[in-house]
């Protein structure tokens, strides 16, 4: 909807033109999925992988220090789902973006974007792996999703997904433990909203908000990758139980 803002404007530094590929092939890819006949099945399995992701982590889930960041991360950041309104809007205000903030949050944003695109594709990948098996998302297996991923052999794009997991959650906890940020959040959302910038203040504030009530988030997104990339090894050891991985807390 918002293509020709993003083409059309200039940008200078290598996070805004980062960010500016980034938002063209994300864009792309949405126009892309929105049409796509497996769009219900691409979503299923996004639900289904929610869903697995706060299984394997509900120890973390149920922890008073870690529960808002975690689902923080995986809703605003891993996105299983997506969120249209708020991609559309992104596009609509990137020429403000580039204008108005600062460069190094331009490259966080470029990292939130990448992760979104990988996961969506990931996501699609899967969805075609169902329908060429004759499978339904409507109720996945295990073992279904198991085959699945072995066989997308996508093996270095999931690992980039996890590093993006984490660079782009480590970046924000930087940012929530400079005291004027919260000073600026809170002064600054009359000004965000006029200016259109209003999805984008909510989702730094609720950034803001999450990390600020973690402890440690080194320790959570050490444990949360660390699963992770068990869960991985698991699934292409065709483990019994490739989800259940030890708990530390």
């Amino acid at each position: 909807m918002y293509r020709e803002r993003l083409v059309t404007t200039d940008v200078n530094s290598e996070n805004a033109h980062r960010l500016k590929r980034l938002l063209l092939e994300y864009h792309d890819f949405r126009q892309l999925k929105s049409a796509h006949p497996l769009l219900e099945d691409t979503r299923r399995i996004a639900d289904w992988q929610a869903g697995r992701l706060k299984a394997t982590h509900q120890d973390l889930y149920q922890n008073p220090g870690y529960h808002t960041g975690l689902e923080f991360l995986l809703t605003d950041l891993y996105a299983p789902a997506g969120m249209t309104q708020r991609d559309d809007n992104i596009d609509r205000v990137f020429p403000k973006m580039v204008k108005w903030l600062p460069d190094h949050l331009l490259g966080t944003f470029a990292g939130l974007v990448e992760l979104n695109l990988v996961t969506q594709s990931l996501d699609l990948e899967l969805a075609q792996w169902f329908d060429r098996h004759n499978l339904s998302t409507a109720s996945i297996t295990t073992s279904d999703y198991c085959d699945a991923y072995r066989a997308s052999g996508q093996l270095s794009i999931r690992s980039r997904q996890l590093e993006l997991v984490a660079d782009t959650g480590q970046q924000l906890d930087r940012y929530v433990r400079n005291r004027t940020l919260g000073w600026l959040l809170s002064m600054s959302r009359g000004p965000a909203e006029m200016a259109e910038l209003g999805d984008l203040h909510s989702f730094l504030h609720r950034g803001y908000s999450a990390f600020r009530k973690m402890e440690d988030v080194d320790v959570l997104i050490e444990r949360l990758i660390g699963r992770e990339k068990q869960v991985m090894e698991n699934i292409l050891a065709s483990h019994p139980e490739p989800f259940s991985v030890p708990g530390n807390l």
